[in-house]
């Protein structure tokens, strides 16, 4: 689900800490599964860590319980599982909101504005897509001149295998090299016969991961990012496994999107964004952010 974005003229300074986390490219990069790393790594009993998203209207706290995906969002849904997390067209309102509800640092995740002014901001970027052409949309997959965003960040961090990790381009920042692994639950997924569907914004990525631990994947469909689960397609989806004798998977992100009936059909393959090493980003946070 989209929502409207409301326009500030400047970032807008809220009481507490601010940790920002944006993208100068379009399209899945990896900042959510980057802001719950964060809420999981910044959270303490003595520091409450509160996740901001935009929403639509008034600013709202999400609860898991009782919120859907249409309410507030699959991302802002997902994240709430693991931090207090905001939502609203205005983020700062949102932000102004989690500061009076008791957060003690906030994690704002951007979406092409920065509406909320950063102690700390970082960029997150696909390992393999890169910078693309290094142009601004449409000419280009970049929201804002190259020079510009690398200029206004602190540090970046790059998702994907290590391959697309070399050859990624030199930048003029602090650079933390990151993956998804695959949460272990006890599922055995090797030889598993799957019928995989994604909604996310690389869906191949999903499919790729399924594949590299092992499940047999007889069919991949692909859905646009935050296509909404209807009673047609899961339908599909349903007598297509069937026939094949195989089982329904999807992403996390797409899981919060399904008919509460319907889940229990589904397998979920969970993950976790990685870091190869947190120490750049642990001693930057331990100098600007107070204890």
């Amino acid at each position: 689900m989209r929502f409207p974005r409301s326009r500030h003229p400047d970032p807008v300074r809220v009481d507490v800490p601010v940790v920002s986390v944006s993208s100068l490219s379009r399209g899945g990069t990896g900042k959510t599964p980057m802001v719950i790393a964060l809420a999981q790594r910044l959270g303490r009993p003595d520091r409450k860590v509160h996740v901001v998203m935009r929403g639509s209207d008034a600013p709202l706290r999400v609860n898991e319980r009782t919120h859907t995906a249409t309410d507030v969002g699959d991302e802002p849904l997902l994240s709430a599982a693991f931090a207090p997390t905001w939502v609203g067209s205005d983020m700062a309102e949102a932000a102004r909101e989690a500061a009076d509800a008791g957060a003690d640092l906030l994690i704002v995740e951007e979406d092409g504005t920065q509406e909320v002014a950063s102690d700390y901001r970082i960029l997150v970027e696909d390992a393999v897509s890169g910078f693309g052409n290094g142009r601004v949309w449409p000419l280009g997959p970049l929201r804002h001149p190259l020079s510009r965003g690398l200029a206004e960040a602190d540090l970046l961090v790059t998702v994907g295998p290590q391959r697309a990790q070399k050859a990624f381009r030199t930048v003029p920042l602090p650079r933390i090299r990151a993956h998804l692994d695959v949460l272990q639950t006890g599922m055995t997924w090797k030889g598993l016969p799957v019928l995989a569907f994604a909604g996310i914004g690389v869906p191949e990525r999903f499919f790729a991961t399924l594949c590299d631990i092992g499940a047999q994947v007889v069919r991949a469909q692909a859905l646009a990012d935050h296509q909404e689960m209807t009673p047609t397609l899961l339908a599909r989806l349903e007598r297509e496994a069937a026939m094949a004798g195989a089982q329904l998977v999807t992403t996390e992100k797409d899981a919060v999107r399904l008919p509460v009936a319907f889940r229990p059909k589904v397998l979920v393959l969970p993950v976790r964004l990685e870091a190869d090493d947190w120490a750049t980003l642990d001693q930057a946070l331990s100098e600007r952010l107070p204890e």
